[in-house]
């Protein structure tokens, strides 16, 4: 009889463990997706719709020039552990796909998020991405009308992978969209206020092809060159005379690509430097993340070209719980 009422508790306690976890499941409290992505922007959009149900690891590290990065030894083993990999794409990140393809789990999928956002007849070419190069300008989470799409791409995809967790993943999205849509919106009407011969951009590194044409705004130069050296001397004075003649009040660097030579062309050109616009680099918390990058930036530009910087004061730059 004891051994008898000893096999039917056992029983029992499995039974109800299955139940537990079955519950679980249903909850969807079931294991987070173990996702890895390269520069902080695709981090923190993934993180912002993914919320408590993923972990996001950016292996780019802030202040890194993603263009240069070489993944290190450790990366493979986070590579390794990836559910699912999503990267940028337009070739930014060559070398950390030649190692995660080497690498990776061979269910593990890879995502290019620009590569789906754009057909590759809008690729853009130009001074630092040269055509006969064959890798396009890959910036286009400057432009928040191409983000959304990438918003829309990365929640179907983890919907495909995680379809328990598909409600909160469509609830994330909505929220992040809605964000996004104002921030689009509050940015046209931040150029707006600059005055029409001032929205041009000079900038150190070409990372705002594809903003300009969104935003009304051109580029008119590039102080890198596309092998990410220092310009020659005669690019520099081609460089000031251009500017000289277009009559832009600012030029633009970052602290991701310190330049001495463009400090020498804003004297030379007798305008101001600002040395402060992101193109991947998150700002310090409370606003680290992707929208509080893109605010930081039309504030700082939009009031150096002669603009109104207060269109940026009503924008949540807050992050979705994750």
């Amino acid at each position: 009889m004891k051994r008898s009422m000893s096999h039917t508790t056992k029983l029992v306690l499995l039974l109800f463990i299955i139940a537990l976890q079955n519950t679980a499941l249903a909850s969807g409290t079931s294991k987070k997706l173990n996702i890895v992505t390269t520069v902080s922007p695709i981090t923190n959009m993934v993180q912002n719709i993914g919320g408590i149900h993923v972990n996001v690891t950016g292996i780019v590290p802030d202040g890194i020039d993603s263009h240069t990065f070489e993944p290190i030894p450790s990366d493979i083993k986070i590579l390794q552990a990836a559910d699912i990999i999503i990267v940028n794409g337009l070739d930014l990140e060559l070398p950390t796909l030649i190692l995660a393809e080497k690498v990776k789990n061979p269910k593990t999928s890879i995502l290019q998020l620009g590569n789906h956002a754009l057909k590759e007849e809008d690729w853009q070419y130009d001074f630092s991405f040269p055509r006969e190069h064959g890798h396009p300008n890959p910036h286009l989470w400057l432009n928040i009308e191409l983000v959304m799409r990438y918003a829309e791409i990365i929640k179907d995809n983890l919907i495909a992978f995680d379809p328990i967790n598909k409600k909160s993943y469509l609830e994330n999205t909505t929220i992040y969209l809605a964000k996004l849509k104002k921030l689009d919106q509050a940015i046209f009407k931040c150029v707006e206020t600059i005055p029409p011969n001032n929205r041009k951009l000079v900038t150190y590194h070409d990372s705002f092809a594809y903003f300009a044409p969104r935003y009304g705004m051109t580029v008119i130069a590039a102080i890198q060159p596309s092998d990410f050296s220092e310009p020659g001397p005669q690019e520099v004075i081609s460089i000031i005379k251009q500017i000289k003649k277009t009559g832009v009040p600012a030029i633009f660097g970052s602290e991701v690509f310190p330049s001495k030579v463009m400090e020498q062309i804003a004297r030379e050109a007798n305008v101001k430097f600002i040395d402060q616009l992101s193109d991947d680099e998150l700002p310090a918390p409370p606003n680290h993340s992707f929208i509080g990058m893109m605010v930081n930036n039309m504030t700082i530009m939009t009031k150096a070209l002669g603009g109104n910087p207060t269109c940026m004061a009503s924008i949540d730059a807050s992050n979705i719980a994750f």
